[in-house]
């Protein structure tokens, strides 16, 4: 900005822009050390493979500062409410405590997210910062061996050890009776243990950190960074709404039916943009109530994945998700409902991912029926066995039990209004921070074999810009051992939907394939037993595209056509595409045909 008076925030108080730039970037460096901490140290493939953790900073009152490349369902929402349940619970920190919060019912995600909260406290005792590191666990203490108890009736039958704001470190001391209560309930106890470790060491790596950014610069200076940060990123908010027509429109969806709700669940999302005030407000509340299943969304859930839907359908990637840019987004929930704030018992097993999705990818369609050149289409449903949870024992370690959640294969990325879909996504809340499993690391770490990883053609969402085509995975138990896989698929009926004209992706399949040979068609639902020879096949869904398929450029139809993703059927018939004998694109006649499907 060109004068001073032009550069002051809210408070009144000139700001540095250079200066704020250098500690913003301070503060995210210090969230990826933690990070690749993390990442360097977990032990269960969860983490040091799928990479299915998050780090965070947070102010002393409890306000999101910086998340680096975190998970986005994890953090938006929900590390603010943990920190302020820690600090209801536990008025009083001193340096070296720690805290273990898992309680969806209490600000986290769902209870295989584990959080280690440790509280910044300087040299004269004073409470400066508060870091979070969010690992998920392949073992919780489930009455099943999985994450992810969809068909759990409550929170009982989930079965899950919760730990709402418990302290698990004083004076950076290990509390014991937390240890021996994990290491009882939990199937992999070594496992979880490096896990913990790893969190635990995470977090205090933050601690350390910030504790040298503050003796550098001055607490008072990272004080007033912060303020002015906040109202920074709540002006590139603004900005952004800006842009956007004002209106209100309504997106729905539905989860394909479950265990506990044989008819699904429908969703509403309500989307309401006021961009003379730079305010959006997401309408949740016209759902149903919370249900016998364990797909009820938490708190934090509900909130943050219609701020996926928010920032990803804003199209500008210069807001900073954090506690200022958040002010402008609105998101109005009730109690007792299945898109809003559970009452306990109900089970929020799968708060992360199904239901949740049902409310990011309608709240981002929404923005794209809104105003062309915004929004996005639907980013394929998820966990399909790739996804899911293996289990069994390992006769290459003196047949000792493994438990671990794969990513083995799934993709699902939605068109854009003006880019095709980044292909390994995972699913919406994720936006592809979780990494792809490699099959070697896979095999080598579990008794697991994997003939087959190929993409198949003609699965894609068409569109302008076309969605994800299908990822299909066959994996099975190696040598002479049994495997069972746990895994809570949607989308089997419901796929991902396009936006603006954009077709649907296809939805997602599973078979098992006996000893014999023989296929057979699996439920959405699954917890498969898999004997020496037997396999299951993972067909991931499709990412829904945005806009009509006859506007696709003809060189990009060309692209995917070689690259066998679609075939040449498919791109005649949907795409409008005339090739000649050679293969090569026929550009007047292709015009024609186009012309003539318009019409």
């Amino acid at each position: 900005m060109a004068d001073t008076e032009q550069n002051k925030s809210t408070s009144g108080r000139a700001s540095d822009g250079a200066r704020m730039a250098i500690l913003s970037n301070r503060f995210e460096a210090i969230a990826r050390r933690m990070q690749n901490t993390l990442f360097r140290t977990g032990r269960s493939g969860v983490l040091n493979t799928a990479h299915d953790f998050s780090c965070v900073i947070l102010t002393a009152d409890c306000r999101l500062l910086s998340a680096a490349e975190s998970l986005p369902i994890h953090v938006m929402i929900g590390p603010d409410i943990m920190a302020r349940e820690v600090k209801k619970h536990h008025p009083v920190f001193k340096r070296g405590d720690a805290f273990l919060h898992n309680s969806p019912y209490h600000g986290n995600s769902h209870p295989a997210d584990h959080c280690t909260i440790v509280p910044v406290i300087d040299d004269d005792g004073v409470h400066r910062l508060t870091v979070l590191a969010k690992a998920h666990q392949a073992d919780c203490g489930n009455s099943e061996p999985t994450t992810y108890m969809g068909h759990a009736r409550d929170v009982y039958e989930e079965g899950a050890l919760i730990f709402p704001a418990v302290k698990s470190q004083e004076n950076y001391q290990d509390i014991e009776d937390i240890v021996r209560m994990c290491r009882m309930r939990i199937r992999v106890p070594d496992q979880w243990w490096g896990d913990y470790l790893a969190a635990l060491g995470a977090a205090r790596i933050g601690e350390r950190e910030l504790l040298k950014l503050g003796a550098d610069v001055g607490w008072e200076a990272l004080d007033n960074y912060v303020d002015d940060w906040f109202d920074y990123s709540e002006q590139r908010m603004i900005h952004a709404i800006g842009r956007l027509p004002s209106g209100t429109v309504s997106a729905t969806s539905a989860h394909d039916p479950y265990p506990g709700v044989p008819d699904g669940i429908p969703t509403k999302v309500t989307l309401k943009v006021d961009a003379e005030a730079g305010r959006i407000e997401v309408d949740l509340r016209e759902n149903p109530d919370c249900q016998p299943c364990g797909l009820n969304l938490s708190e934090a859930c509900s909130i943050t994945a219609a701020m996926v839907g928010v920032f990803n359908g804003i199209k500008d990637h210069s807001v900073p998700p954090n506690a200022g840019s958040f002010r402008r987004v609105e998101v109005l929930l009730r109690e007792n409902c299945v898109t809003g704030i559970p009452r306990h018992p109900h089970s929020c097993s799968v708060a992360t991912t199904n239901l949740a999705d049902r409310i990011s990818n309608p709240t981002q369609r929404a923005l794209a029926e809104l105003a062309e050149g915004f929004g996005m289409a639907e980013t394929g449903p998820i966990i399909p066995p790739t996804c899911g949870v293996i289990s069994g024992r390992d006769p290459r370690h003196d047949n000792e039990l493994y438990v671990n959640q794969l990513i083995l294969g799934v993709t699902g990325g939605a068109g854009a209004p003006e880019a095709d879909a980044w292909m390994p996504i995972v699913h919406v809340g994720n936006a592809g921070m979780c990494r792809q499993d490699s099959i070697e690391v896979d095999e080598l770490s579990h008794p697991l074999h994997v003939p087959c990883r190929r993409l198949l053609a003609d699965t894609e969402g068409a569109g302008t810009f076309r969605g994800a085509p299908s990822i299909e995975v066959e994996f099975g138990p190696a040598d002479d051992n049994s495997m069972r896989v746990l895994y809570v698929a949607d989308g089997t009926i419901n796929p991902a939907a396009g936006a603006r004209g954009g077709l649907p992706g296809a939805p997602i399949k599973v078979f098992k394939r006996g000893g014999n040979g023989e296929v057979t068609a699996q439920a959405a639902y699954g917890d498969v037993e898999l004997m020496p020879g037997e396999t299951i096949i993972s067909i991931s869904s499709g990412g829904g595209g945005y806009g009509p398929p006859g506007k696709r450029e003809a060189g990009r139809v060309k692209h995917d056509l070689d690259e066998g993703w679609i075939t040449r059927e498919r791109a005649e018939t949907v795409y409008g595409l005339t090739l000649d004998d050679a293969g090569e694109i026929d550009l007047a006649a292709t015009e024609a045909r186009r012309a003539g499907a318009s019409e």
